[in-house]
């Protein structure tokens, strides 16, 4: 693990040359990977850096943190975090997170996938997870295109949106991930956008409190194959263009009388509500295995037993 270091420190990163480091939240990368490969503008950096801050103040280290992710823009990030970080095959990164999980219940477990790789292929995966509310928590960020490959349509590319893949538009309805999460049992379900770091460290903490299944989406824009293709301006435009679909924040602008409407070409996606979206409690799959050393859920372990029964009967 990486020593604290409170003042600003210069460290030669993989692409060579040196890149400065500053903030306590910054002893958790791992130095010699920067600088990144994310894009410019593109929304997956912002989310790292507000991971980065929750954990900063969590945990001294991440001895005990274990981040899973499979293939994709999104799960790159792990990369850059000092602790024990886990790539799996396209898809999987749930199925590989719930087997350490099973086996490691102390280990606080976290999942960093995208829309492609947690919907597309790996959809069955988060469902089942979700249904047997395994305690781990899962972060989902979408950008709404597949970023890594070539642009291609995701199952989140919303209507109307022009991708490598339909040039004439798409033409089929994206999948509501937050939604599809609860219907699948999660029992602790929000969203949030990288506009709003802070909402999202909020969030992000709540999720890794819960014991449970911790499902959180992060709108994430994709500045290369969405923004460009779509004439959504640069990384700062399709930021603003997040705000626009922010009711609440809309409305904190118009009392504002010194600034002015923003003017820029809004996503085509629709507004989708932010924030906790979904709470609740139940035996986790930890309980029901009868394995020792997670965390308890709260909920009567009698329950089980006279489901069982109810079963039998």
């Amino acid at each position: 693990m990486s020593t604290v270091m409170d003042t600003d420190t210069a460290v030669h990163g993989a692409a060579g040359g040196s890149v400065a480091i500053t903030g306590k939240e910054k002893r958790l990368l791992r130095h010699a990977m920067m600088p990144h490969m994310l894009c410019p503008g593109c929304g997956h950096g912002i989310v790292l850096d507000a991971m980065l801050s929750v954990l900063s103040e969590r945990y001294e280290d991440l001895d005990n943190v274990a981040f899973v992710a499979g293939i994709g823009c999104s799960s790159r990030i792990i990369g850059y975090i000092d602790a024990c970080t886990l790539h799996t095959a396209h898809g999987r990164p749930l199925s590989f997170a719930t087997g350490l999980k099973l086996a490691r219940p102390d280990l606080t477990v976290v999942v960093i996938t995208g829309d492609g790789d947690g919907l597309s292929i790996g959809g069955n995966h988060l469902i089942h997870a979700a249904r047997r509310n395994v305690d781990l928590t899962c972060v989902l960020l979408n950008n709404e295109i597949y970023g890594m490959t070539g642009g291609q349509a995701a199952p989140t590319t919303v209507l109307g949106a022009y991708t490598s893949t339909t040039p004439l538009g798409n033409t089929q309805h994206p999948f509501d991930a937050a939604e599809l999460a609860k219907a699948a049992g999660a029992t602790f379900v929000a969203r949030s956008q990288s506009y709003r770091p802070q909402v999202f460290g909020e969030l992000f903490s709540q999720a890794l409190d819960h014991v449970g299944f911790s499902f959180l989406e992060v709108m994430s824009d994709c500045t290369e194959y969405f923004g460009r293709t779509n004439r959504f301006g640069e990384g700062a435009d399709m930021l603003m263009g997040q705000a626009r679909y922010e009711p609440s924040i809309d409305a904190d602008l118009a009392r504002i009388p010194t600034v002015e409407p923003v003017t820029i070409k809004q996503p085509v996606r629709p507004v989708l509500p932010i924030g906790v979206l979904h709470r609740s409690s139940r035996l986790t799959l930890e309980e029901t295995l009868g394995i020792e050393g997670g965390r308890s859920s709260g909920v009567a372990d009698g329950k089980l037993d006279d489901a069982v029964q109810r079963m039998d009967g």
